[in-house]
């Protein structure tokens, strides 16, 4: 499956399960409610955000957590600080003030 036709996918499902790191940046930008079968991630700032929920590897916990969380409330889409599409521009004013 192509990126684009994973991310229409993504865009449109409840919950979405997975480890891996790219997918629980690619949910927190949807706001989709991500749960990530490990026990840490080099993506925390997508567990505070509160859209992505660390289960570890035990099936149990995965099945709670998806039961649970899907009986609440809707997520918000609202992705953290600085996700906007607006870094290189911001990079780009840093470099243009430091040159002059």
């Amino acid at each position: 499956m192509g990126y684009l036709d994973f991310l229409c996918l993504e865009d449109r499902a409840a919950a979405v399960v997975t480890d891996s790191g790219g997918i629980q940046e690619e949910t927190t930008y949807l706001g989709i409610r991500c749960f990530t079968a490990r026990t840490s991630t080099e993506r925390p700032v997508t567990v505070t955000q509160g859209t992505n929920r660390l289960i570890g590897n035990a099936i149990d916990s995965l099945a709670e957590a998806v039961v649970s969380s899907l009986g609440g409330s809707a997520m918000t889409n609202s992705p953290p600080e600085f996700w906007d599409g607006k870094a290189s521009e911001r990079i780009a004013e840093v470099l243009v003030a430091w040159h002059d």
